[in-house]
């Protein structure tokens, strides 16, 4: 099953959190929009998108199944 990246924007604020933790996936602009690069959750990114889930201080990121 395929699992992806889900952020509420309405709590997110852009702090970077995420995209310290796996920038591959996370990214903010210049106008500090965070921006999700690659929204499927796969083997090679999955423990560190689950640490971002973690980590997020708004508990803005989620994963959800597609």
């Amino acid at each position: 099953m395929t699992q992806k990246i889900v952020v509420d924007f309405g709590l997110c604020e852009a702090n970077g959190v995420c995209m310290g933790i796996i920038p591959e996936v996370f990214d903010l602009d210049e106008d500090d929009y965070l921006h999700v690069l690659q929204e499927d959750v796969t083997p090679e990114n999955e423990e560190q998108v689950r640490e971002a889930v973690r980590q997020c201080p708004r508990q803005a990121i989620a994963i959800e199944d597609a």
